[in-house]
């Protein structure tokens, strides 16, 4: 269960009992001032605004990270010439299980993954940028997809 304080003091203190660890590890902090603020913002403003008052990542982001973990799952990322696609997948997933998601005979014809972790591509800026500095790797039928991996599988049936 993640349990959510909205409208909280400014502080962004956990109230009573909850800061006292009663209530488990997963609580969350929802300032409904500040995340209507944040929402009516662009992109470029909310990201200038968190970062002058020191704030890692709004309370969505919080809420679905959180999530997540809560639930063992992780993203990972595929893309061609025309849209990337993000899948959903337990943590620990093994690669093979994971091209399945997205077609039966991806498993079926499953060779390996070429996989490129998401930082790296920051990192290098495009994907043939970190292909050049050795950042994109093959991982085989039993590589446990990451959280962020941007994966290509090569299959044949």
């Amino acid at each position: 269960m993640l349990v959510l304080f909205n409208n909280v003091d400014e502080d962004d203190r956990l109230p009573g009992s909850a800061a006292e660890g009663e209530l488990g590890e997963w609580c969350a902090v929802v300032r409904g001032k500040l995340e209507h603020e944040l929402a009516q913002m662009s992109p470029q403003e909310a990201e200038a605004f968190l970062s002058e008052f020191n704030i890692a990542a709004s309370a969505r982001d919080r809420i679905i990270q959180q999530s997540y973990q809560l639930m063992g799952l992780v993203s990972f990322f595929t893309f061609n010439k025309n849209e990337v696609k993000a899948w959903k997948t337990g943590s620990g997933t093994p690669a093979v299980d994971a091209a399945e998601l997205i077609h039966s005979d991806m498993k079926r014809g499953f060779i390996r993954a070429e996989v490129l972790a998401y930082e790296a591509l920051v990192a290098a800026g495009s994907y043939q940028e970190a292909r050049k500095q050795g950042t994109v790797r093959l991982e085989g039928r039993g590589y446990p997809v990451r959280d962020g991996d941007i994966v290509t599988f090569r299959f044949n049936v």
